[in-house]
């Protein structure tokens, strides 16, 4: 019984700190960027697009296949960002619970 218990407090710590990283998540950027960095991206850890940053010889080129192409890279790289950020963040939350990165848990 006491085993249940334990790990019943556990999952609830879990819960609780899962809860505090998604908090610190919002307010943590990350960058992505295409062409050479003609294109940039920044996006919060909780998948929200700040900015977008286009250099203007992109602009007034007229090559409007190009730049779509390179805005959606730039969007694709920050969420990779975002993706290894959050691993890291939510391993870092783990470890400081004592509980290994890999534990399933039932919520």
């Amino acid at each position: 019984m006491l085993n249940i218990q334990k790990m019943m407090q556990q999952a609830k710590l879990v819960q609780e700190k899962l809860e505090e990283i998604q908090e610190k998540l919002r307010d943590i950027d990350v960058q992505g960027a295409s062409g050479d960095g003609l294109v940039r991206v920044t996006m919060s850890c909780a998948n929200v697009v700040r900015s977008v940053t286009i250099d203007p010889s992109l602009i007034s080129s007229g090559n409007k296949d190009i730049l779509e192409d390179l805005i959606t890279a730039a969007l694709n790289n920050a969420g990779e960002a975002k993706d290894a950020r959050v691993k890291e963040e939510t391993k870092k939350m783990m470890e400081s619970i004592g509980v290994d990165e890999n534990t399933k848990f039932p919520f």
